[in-house]
């Protein structure tokens, strides 16, 4: 292994936020991180949309040509085929995601590296985040430097997000292309590398993840869908009572949110039963039943750097 090894960074988009991928696109290069750092930004798109990245990012591309580029997504449309596509242009040592509106934070690159590097059977390194909303901005961090399978069955661990996940390239990690609506393909990638080797983790908010108000408030059946989708291929995650009573009331408080109350109470007599005081349930009987909306419940919940 050479001291500072390759880093290819994959920025997936879909060219609908040229202010915040040009933030994502320099704070990835500014980095100070001695060894090549280059940028692959793939657009969920044809020509057009390449196009279309490329003019957002003319000042960027005019500066850092030759650790820029820019590629269409070549498999599956959506956002695991855009990663992918990135992942297997690129040949560096090291690939790491960042979301095109999340922001690196100074000393990211370094920190992770060195911590993987400290483990040599490590694959796989997360780290801490604070969480955007508005004003309002709230570190998020895990309490260990070190992220197991058992950790993110028992909790999703939003810390352990996509725009930390930086991986050596010959572990040849994939984004899982059958995930829903693109929903829950950053879990299953960690827990399938957590069951292979414990996940490095930096646990400083080295990445800024910026929540806006459609994170929540929309796509609610793709979020019931890749729901079912990790139960499915994770059994174990039905086998944690605290894990599986929060994936139920998340199920419980989606269907209230579209307005299916039958399916909502259900969900959420299963999360009780789970465990008494999975406070999803709560929730999602307080939306079904017209109390509250589920937009009012998210708001109130981000402002304080938390998620349904």
């Amino acid at each position: 292994m050479t001291a500072h090894p390759s880093v290819g960074v994959v920025i997936a988009t879909r060219g609908a936020r040229p202010g915040p991928l040009c933030d994502a696109v320099l704070a990835a290069l500014r980095q100070d991180y001695p060894g090549h750092v280059e940028v692959i930004v793939v657009a969920d798109g044809g020509a057009e949309m390449v196009a279309q990245v490329k003019a957002q990012l003319a000042h960027v591309l005019s500066e850092t040509r030759a650790k820029v580029r820019v590629t269409s997504n070549q498999l599956t449309n959506g956002l695991p085929g855009t990663r992918n596509t990135g992942v297997v242009t690129l040949d560096t040592d090291i690939v790491a995601f960042c979301d095109d509106d999340d922001v690196w934070m100074p000393g990211k690159l370094s920190a992770q590296i060195s911590a993987l590097s400290a483990h040599p059977t490590a694959e796989f390194a997360s780290c801490g985040i604070e969480i955007e909303y508005g004003t309002c901005r709230t570190a998020r961090l895990a309490g260990t430097d070190t992220i197991t399978h058992a950790h993110l069955t028992r909790s999703r661990m939003v810390m352990v997000h996509s725009s930390t996940f930086l991986f050596w390239r010959h572990a040849s990690f994939r984004v899982d292309e059958s995930a829903p609506g693109g929903q829950n393909e950053d879990w299953d990638l960690a827990l399938r590398a957590a069951k292979r080797h414990p996940i490095v983790h930096v646990d400083l908010p080295l990445v800024r993840v910026r929540w806006g108000a459609s994170d929540y408030l929309a796509r609610w059946a793709d979020r019931i869908a890749g729901l079912h989708w990790m139960l499915t291929r994770h059994t174990e995650l039905a086998v944690d009572s605290r894990g599986a009573a929060r994936i139920y009331g998340q199920l419980a408080f989606a269907h209230a949110a579209l307005g299916h109350r039958r399916e909502a109470c259900r969900w959420a007599l299963r999360a009780s039963a789970a465990r008494p005081a999975e406070p999803r349930a709560a929730l999602a009987l307080v939306v079904a039943a017209g109390l509250v909306s589920a937009a009012t419940v998210v708001g109130r919940l981000h402002t304080r750097g938390r998620g349904i």
